[in-house]
């Protein structure tokens, strides 16, 4: 069995900007820096505090993200996203490889299933899935009378070391 977490790989979620004043927003790189995950054979688990969600870079838009903007944007996330719940994950099957994976993610106290894939090279893992927040039941955030807005879909990835 191997656990993950901070220490040892990185949890992140992209998100892009849309609409006709989009060009004032900035595509998002979020690092999420409190959560665990633990792999074997035939099963993943992961758990994360939605608070912990720490904006790294903003790209994009018509000035540059200072410190106050990326606290925030997380506070906002906090608040108003994800509501403080716990996110978790639970694997219903694992290809091995690693490979295929299929479970049941639990996002803003709504439960979906999930399939992505994960790949093992060089002694890391990698995997990425797009989840679409209106299918938790999230309204994408929306900024200046609606001209600016987060895009529905939202990239998660992750990059773990083997040890």
């Amino acid at each position: 069995m191997h656990t993950f977490g901070p220490d040892n790989a990185t949890l992140t979620v992209r998100t892009k900007r849309l609409g006709a004043a989009s060009k004032a927003g900035h595509d998002l790189l979020i690092e999420v820096t409190s959560w665990s995950a633990t792999l074997d054979e035939q099963s993943i688990t992961l758990t994360a505090d939605p608070s912990s969600l720490r904006v790294l870079e903003g790209t994009g838009g018509m000035m540059t993200l200072g410190d106050d903007d990326k606290a925030g944007i997380a506070q906002t996330i906090d608040d108003e996203v994800l509501k403080r719940i716990p996110i978790e994950f639970r694997s219903t099957s694992v290809e091995p490889g690693p490979g295929r994976v299929t479970g049941e993610l639990e996002l803003g106290g709504e439960r979906r299933t999930v399939d992505f894939e994960l790949a093992s090279e060089g002694g890391r893992i990698t995997g990425t899935v797009i989840l679409k927040q209106t299918d938790w039941g999230m309204k994408p955030y929306s900024a200046l009378f609606g001209t600016l807005k987060v895009a529905d879909e939202v990239e998660v990835a992750i990059d773990a070391r083997l040890p």
